[in-house]
Order: structure tokens, then C-alpha cells, then sequence
């Protein structure tokens, strides 16, 4: 039996964006959507163009996406507007992206009190606005805003909203659950009913987590027979979030009757990466990830001893619905050195690296990413520095180069036009096939200042690095008081486009940033093919 093909689009980098404390960079939006890509996910949507600058940038040199339609985000053509005279619609019209979803009104109170137009011109720029995108080249989407509060106040014309958009050429027509109100039982009869009057392979949804049913009133819709489901990793967005594409994934992935009935693009090593990706998010947003969260969290397989470690270790089944390393989690019992080592044994092999099970070196690796996890390193989000660590243990890093000391110093004063300054300036001797080379470099912070040092003068190796960048820096404060450790995440990336992170962790916030300072380096070096250092 043929199963169904079902479509998740990511709306992260928009919705997402919206949560209270969150501000993506343009480089957080191409991380994540690269990040996205590389998951499966069928659609990213990038933002809305023309609405704000960090978007407008974003488009403007748009991630080259290998799986992922990335989306761009507007709405339908204003009241007394034509499709050919609306700048807004005109930006997202001229947007580098592959589709577009455009977000109109389906609830006729909406239409009358918010839009103060003609219920029948709503309908017509509806059609008009997804006739534009199409002519354009483009996939075309209508969210309809408030849909399901519309189809219990007006079925009738939140049904001619759907309708009027499938006219005009909509690829998928959502139903938007916006106030996040609807609870599974009504999601499941409302969707049955529009499936009645419209296909569910045209039939997306959209919902909010405002009752905590965000997850649950999207299963409802899909059992319905939406084909496509819109979410945020994480469940990012506004108020109490969107529903969560990291659950929902992994739902149907591994229950039934999702699992035997429906298809996704996420494959088996995609939904490996659960765990990682969500973490990424965590760090790319300076924020702890939530250790209870389902599937991923820290403590979703966490046993404590007793009788359940007990009878977990003789058959998971007892206290596991899914095995954790479907997700790429592992599972925890506090008094076993097991914990861990299956989630290890697939990273390595994610990184071409052959090890042995049984291999000493590998248990060593586990108990020092353990131990260095407890100390306050994060390797989800640092997969560089995790890559050196593990090929460290397996005698596979040549030392490049040794640091020997370094120092930094900050100084605050006007300049020469009376403009107050602040110049950070960094001494750094290092060790190269047993020369010692002493370099001195300026920078607009401590950590530029490590970095232009440090790269200044490497002997044969500097050629390796003129083209590292650093594109991000973050700090998270792991312990409070004045003896405080500090955790610092450091992004880089090169000519050819690659990117990765490294991580330090320190009392001293710059002695963190220079230990990832190092891994970046090193890790390019090794990546790159470097040669190792002369015998000496």
C-alpha cells in the first residue's frame, strides 16, 4: 500500500523570531535554515522580505538550499491595491526564494472590522495575489488567518477564502488555527468537513500552542487529511509557541498509524538528528535547552536508580516508548558507564571515524565528553570541537601548533579627533615545530584581537587560514558569583563556505574564547589537509 506523501514546512526563522527574547542575526537564519535543509524538511520559510532589514538581507543572498523550497512570507495584495501597485506585495514577489506563502483573512469578522473592505474584495485579492505568484514562476500558499474561528462564525465564507486561493493557483491552501484557541477534537471535525469541499493534498495546517494542544490539534488535522503541517523547531513563536516540528517529526516517524500510512523527507539518519539540531537552536539562542523536552531533552530517557533503572536495563521497553537513539538521544541510568555510548559510537560514525564498540579509547572518550559536559561544554551545538576531541582520543590531531602564552589588553581613550575609543590589543607567543613565535594583533573586542595575533604569523601554516572568518560569538554565564564559569561558542567559517563551531570553557571569558579560538583553527587545518608538523 502506497503511502501518503506529507509536507512539513518550517517556519522557525519567522514565527520563531517573533518569541519574547529572540532576535535572529542574518547568520543565525543561515545556519538554521542550512540546518533545516540538511534535516529534510520539504519547505524553510526565510522571513518576510521588505518587512525589516535583517529579512531583506537575508533574500538578498538567500542559503543555497539542496532539498529544502525556501519560502518567502507576505501577505495578499491590500484593499484598493492592485497586484501590479503593492510595494509590500512587490517585495516578496522580487524575493530569491522558490515559493511563496501569502497570509489573508478567512474570518469574515476580520475582514469587515480589521481590513474594512468588501467581503467579495477580500476574496478577489485573495485569487489576484497567489495569480501573481504563480505568474512569477513561483509556488504559491494562502494562509488563511483565523480559519477556524472564521468556519465556525461563517463556513460558508471562510470555505469561498480556500476556494478563491486554489482559483488563483494555490499549491496548498493552510488552515490557521492564529489565536491558538481550538482544541483536537474541533481541528478533527473542521478539517473533515472542509475535506468535503476541497482535496487534502491541497490542505496544509497551521497552530499555535496557546492550549498546550499545538502538537495534538496537528496529528488531529493530518488524521484529518491535511497533507502538509506547518511548525517551528522547538516550538518557537509567539505567546506560547507553534507547534513543535521536532515532536511532530518524530511522531510520525515512530507511531502508528503515522508511520505506516504517511512519508515525510526526514529519513532514518535525519530523525538521528533530532536531538542535535534541537540542541543547535538552544545555543544558537544563547539559551539552556529544555532538558524535559520530549524525544530530545536531556532527561526524556533519564532513569534514576531504583526500580526502574532496574527494570529498564532489562528491557527498555518498561519505561521507553521509542528507543532514544531513533532520536539521537541516549539513554541515562546514573549508576551505569553504558549511558551515552551508543549516541558517541553514532557520532563517530557520522564523522567517517571506524571504532570499535569494545575499543578502551572509545570508553575513554565517553567518560571525557562526560566529564567535560559537567563541567559546562556543549558538544551539540560545537560539532568542531567534538570532531577534535573525538579524533584526539584516537591519536588522529597532529599539534599543529602550541600555544605558549599569550596576553591581552583592553584600553579605553579618545583618539586624535577627541573620539572616545576602545582598542584591544593581544600578544601571542606560540610554539611551530619548535620555533617560538611571538605576534601581536589589534581588534575591536579581546577575542578579534586573539584571533588577528593568532593568525598573523604560523609559519607554513598561515596559508591554511587566510581565509577564516569568525561570524558569531557567544557567551552563556554557567555558574553565578564571582568565580563564575564561562562558556563561550564561537562560529567560523571560510572562502569556500563552510561553517562550523568550536567551544571553550573557562573561569576567565577570555581564556574561553582563545581555547576555541584554537579548535577553529585546528579543526580547518585538519579539514583542510594540512601537513603534519617535521619530526622533532
Amino acid at each position: 500500500m502506497a503511502r501518503t506523501r506529507l509536507y512539513l514546512f518550517d517556519t522557525t526563522l519567522r514565527d520563531g523570531a517573533q518569541t519574547q527574547g529572540v532576535d535572529f542575526s542574518v547568520e543565525d537564519k543561515r545556519q538554521i535554515a542550512l540546518m533545516l535543509d540538511g534535516l529534510g524538511i520539504d519547505y524553510v520559510e526565510g522571513g518576510w522580505p521588505g518587512a525589516n532589514p535583517t529579512d531583506t538581507q537575508f533574500f538578498a543572498a538567500p542559503p543555497a538550499l539542496k532539498h529544502a523550497r525556501l519560502t518567502a512570507f507576505g501577505m495578499t495584495r491590500r484593499g484598493g491595491r492592485s497586484t501590479g501597485n503593492d510595494p509590500g506585495l512587490a517585495a516578496i514577489l522580487d524575493a530569491r526564494a522558490s515559493a511563496a506563502c501569502l497570509v489573508g483573512k478567512s474570518w469574515d469578522f476580520q475582514v469587515d472590522v480589521a481590513l474594512e473592505i468588501p467581503r467579495e474584495e477580500n476574496l478577489v485579492a485573495i485569487a489576484e495575489s497567489m495569480k501573481a505568484v504563480v505568474a512569477r514562476g513561483r509556488e504559491a500558499m494562502f494562509d488563511a488567518e483565523h480559519f477556524f474561528d472564521g468556519y465556525k462564525a461563517n463556513s460558508a465564507y471562510a470555505l469561498s477564502c480556500l476556494k478563491a486561493a486554489l482559483e488563483g493557483g494555490a499549491r496548498f491552501v493552510v488552515l490557521c488555527d492564529t489565536n491558538g484557541g481550538t482544541l483536537p477534537s474541533e481541528v478533527y471535525r473542521i478539517v473533515r468537513e472542509v475535506a468535503r469541499h476541497i482535496p487534502g493534498d491541497h490542505l496544509g495546517v497551521h497552530t499555535h500552542n496557546d492550549t498546550d494542544n499545538a502538537v495534538a490539534n496537528t496529528l488531529a488535522a493530518v488524521e484529518a487529511g491535511v497533507t502538509q503541517i506547518q511548525g517551528t523547531l522547538n516550538g518557537l513563536g509567539e505567546r506560547c509557541g507553534n507547534a513543535n516540528l521536532i515532536s511532530l517529526i518524530a511522531n510520525l516517524a515512530l507511531k502508528e498509524p503515522y508511520r505506516s500510512t504517511l512519508e515525510t523527507g526526514i529519513d532514518g539518519n535525519g530523525l538521528k538528528r533530532l536531538r542535535e539540531v534541537s540542541h543547535t537552536l538552544d545555543e544558537i539562542l544563547n539559551r539552556a535547552p529544555w532538558r524535559h523536552a520530549p524525544y530530545v531533552g536531556d532527561n526524556a530517557f533519564a532513569h534514576k536508580g531504583g526500580l526502574h533503572a532496574s527494570a529498564v536495563q532489562k528491557d527498555p521497553r518498561t519505561y521507553e516508548h521509542v528507543a532514544p537513539e531513533t532520536v539521537g538521544n541516549a539513554r541515562k541510568i546514573l549508576v551505569s558507564d553504558q549511558a551515552g555510548r551508543s549516541n558517541v559510537l553514532f557520532r563517530l560514525e557520522q564523522l567517517g571515524i571506524k571504532a570499535d564498540a569494545g575499543d578502551a579509547r572509545v570508553r575513554r572518550l565517553l567518560e571525557d565528553v562526560k566529564a567535560r559536559e559537567f563541567l559546562g561544554y556543549a558538544f551539540d551545538g560545537a560539532e568542531a570541537s567534538f570532531e577534535l576531541l573525538a579524533r584526539r582520543a584516537l591519536g588522529q590531531v597532529p599539534e599543529y601548533f602550541r600555544p605558549v602564552s599569550f596576553r591581552v589588553m583592553v584600553e579605553r581613550r579618545h583618539n586624535a579627533l577627541g573620539e572616545l575609543v576602545t582598542i584591544s590589543e593581544a600578544m601571542v607567543k606560540v610554539d611551530v615545530e619548535g620555533q617560538t613565535i611571538h605576534s601581536v594583533g589589534e581588534g575591536n573586542g579581546p577575542v578579534n584581537a586573539l584571533d588577528n595575533a593568532l593568525r598573523k604569523d604560523l609559519g607554513r601554516y598561515s596559508a591554511f587560514l587566510e581565509d577564516l572568518r569568525l561570524v558569531d560569538y557567544k557567551v552563556r554565564i554557567l555558574t553565578s558569583g564571582t568565580e563564575a564559569v564561562t562558556r563561550v561558542m564561537i562560529e567560523s567559517t571560510d572562502g569556500a563556505g563552510n561553517r562550523w563551531s568550536t567551544v571553550g570553557v573557562s573561569p576567565n571569558i577570555v581564556d574561553a574564547s582563545f581555547e576555541a579560538l584554537m579548535d577553529s583553527m585546528t579543526w580547518k587545518l585538519l579539514r583542510d589537509g594540512a601537513p603534519a608538523p617535521h619530526a622533532r
